[in-house]
């Protein structure tokens, strides 16, 4: 029996309720006690309501989505490439789920609570409790994935881990070979380096926070599914070519 999405997530006045509570509790460390540049905000406006697969690298468990609900609410009210006073934490934008690991999401009560307003839970078939492993797919996490992209927006992060240049997984090239989603590739930098590995701790005041939405990409979803994993590390700046050019600003910045 195909998986469904729980009812509570679909219930919109929860999503609101918890996005603006969330938002307002998140706001300053976003864009006053550290500085947020936004790029693209554009890009939001010429995507229609549904089958829009957003992909980026991952820095913390959470402050990197919330961060996106913000710019994402941001750009519904008319903001360029900015968050302005936070009106839009009176009308959330709700048409999103994100996809996290099932571990993460059951990791403490904020967690739980994001859960139920748009988390995707999957299980990971290459780490379960802090240790590598090797597990078949499931497909009933594609399936809810499926279901959530008829209606709605969906964020992935395609490494599944917040550790910068990690593997690509391969279950996002199934989504997309599945559904034919308009695919937005996200680069964000700083989360990392500003706040603690969940993001709920600030560890760094004035931290530049950068995100980057990039234009849709033009995909061949007759592709491999190992090239169109390639496609979208490149995109999101996390392919060995972005690795090589890391490595030789370092040796160059170390030869100084």
């Amino acid at each position: 029996m195909p998986a469904k999405l729980h009812w509570l997530k679909k219930w919109k006045p929860i999503k609101s309720v918890v996005y603006s509570l969330v938002g307002a509790a998140t706001y300053s460390g976003i864009n006053i006690v550290n500085k947020l540049k936004v790029n693209g905000m554009e890009v939001l406006k010429t995507l229609p309501q549904q089958n829009v697969l957003f992909v980026s690298n991952h820095q913390t468990y959470f402050k990197d989505v919330i961060t996106l609900l913000h710019i994402f609410g941001a750009a519904r009210m008319g903001r360029k490439n900015s968050l302005g006073f936070p009106l839009h934490l009176l009308r959330p934008f709700t048409n999103l789920y994100y996809v996290a690991a099932e571990e993460t999401m059951n990791s403490g009560f904020i967690s739980r609570v994001l859960k139920l307003a748009g988390a995707i839970t999957v299980h990971r078939t290459w780490r379960s409790n802090g240790k590598d492993v090797q597990q078949k797919r499931n497909s009933n996490d594609t399936v809810k994935i499926d279901e959530a992209l008829k209606n709605s927006w969906v964020l992935s992060f395609p490494q599944g881990t917040t550790k910068a240049f990690a593997e690509g997984r391969k279950g996002t090239a199934h989504i997309i070979k599945n559904n034919h989603p308009i695919v937005v590739p996200i680069v964000i930098d700083g989360f990392n380096e500003a706040f603690d590995k969940k993001g709920l701790r600030l560890k760094k005041r004035g931290t530049t926070l950068q995100v980057t939405i990039k234009p849709p990409l033009v995909i061949n979803y007759a592709d491999t599914v190992d090239n169109i994993v390639e496609q979208v590390m490149h995109a999101i700046e996390q392919s060995k070519t972005y690795l090589q050019l890391q490595q030789k600003k370092l040796s160059e910045t170390m030869g100084k």
